[in-house]
């Protein structure tokens, strides 16, 4: 069945597809009307080509133009409006300036009609069915540790005395600093458990919380720090561990990679910034456009008359926003 468009009143359905009581799904978020948009498409056709037996669901903000959501779901997503989400007014320097919008993934704890989801952010690609998580058991938050080698963590204490929980034994923890901090997640890609009433906490937590540069990210470790449950770095390999950490790095078995580090989303791609002349960064840049540019992963309409099914091209909106002129973007850190 074709995705559908829902008559409605409400805008947040307009461009939903029917609900049906699915019990899993992935989800991801975005906002405004500029270039990510591909990363989301990309990751669709990632899903599609490893065979995910799940759907996804695109959490998106109210300045999502339409016709980037239409073809969102003409290419099998499902999409849902959110509304923004802010944290208390303050004099916060964020790590970068428009990490303030991610607080409104907050959200996707409340699409109570899956029992389980599994996040990833729009620059994200899935290069192998990682399906297998959602069998994990319940009550936990699963994500992979993140990396405090990168200078956008200049502001951290692991950063300042050159602890990395990625090596932890390379440098001791002082003592006269106390115990050391708790297990830190990377928030791009993590399995949870959609719930109301952790959606009513999690928002009624940050209205008390002073909000601190990694925004959404250090929340979300200071809320679920007693449930996390780490899982290999296979299913979100930040990219600065290609160069921070190798010894810890069997590109061969990376399921899910993660191109935030300054400069390596494909779709901006140009090899000026640092690192990014290495041959594995440029290996994997082509590998996400293989995946983006081929035809057969388009979702495929089935018609109604003989169940024969046929590709809806993206060609014709990439070519509509390829001439909207070049993207003025701020330099991302490796560890977004």
């Amino acid at each position: 069945m074709a995705p559908e468009l829902v008559p409605s009143g409400d805008k947040t359905n307009v461009f939903a597809k029917p609900v049906t009581m699915r019990s899993r799904a992935y989800v991801t978020f975005l906002a405004g009307n500029r270039d990510y948009v591909r990363g989301v498409l990309g990751l669709g056709k990632g899903l599609r080509k490893v065979k995910s037996a799940y759907p996804l669901v695109v959490a998106v903000l109210p300045d999502v133009p339409e016709e980037h959501r239409r073809v969102l779901v003409n290419q099998g997503c499902i999409v849902r409006e959110i509304e923004p989400v802010y944290p208390p007014e303050n004099q916060t320097q964020f790590a970068m300036a428009y990490y303030v919008i991610n607080y409104s993934k907050l959200r996707i704890w409340e699409f109570v009609e899956y029992s389980k989801m599994i996040y990833l952010d729009g620059d994200i690609q899935v290069y192998d069915n990682i399906d297998h998580l959602f069998d994990m058991p319940d009550g936990h938050f699963y994500a992979v540790m993140d990396c405090f080698c990168e200078k956008i963590w200049s502001h951290a204490p692991q950063y300042k005395i050159g602890y990395c929980q990625q090596c932890p034994d390379k440098v001791n923890w002082p003592s006269e600093m106390g115990n050391p901090p708790s297990l830190y997640f990377n928030a791009g890609m993590f399995v949870f458990e959609p719930n109301l009433a952790t959606y009513e906490t999690l928002l009624n937590t940050l209205k008390i919380t002073t909000p601190t540069p990694f925004a959404e990210q250090d929340f979300l470790n200071m809320f679920f720090k007693d449930v996390y449950k780490p899982i290999p770095l296979i299913y979100n390999l930040v990219l600065a561990m290609l160069w921070r950490h190798p010894q810890n790095v069997e590109l061969e078995k990376v399921k899910v990679v993660h191109y935030c580090a300054a400069g390596s989303k494909p779709w901006r791609y140009t090899g000026k910034e640092d690192n990014m002349q290495r041959e594995d960064i440029e290996m994997l840049v082509q590998k996400w456009w293989d995946v983006y540019n081929e035809d057969s992963l388009d979702y495929k309409e089935s018609t109604a008359a003989d169940g024969e099914t046929e590709p809806i091209s993206l060609q014709p909106f990439l070519t509509a926003l390829s001439e909207a002129g070049p993207v003025q973007v701020m330099a991302a850190p490796s560890a977004a």
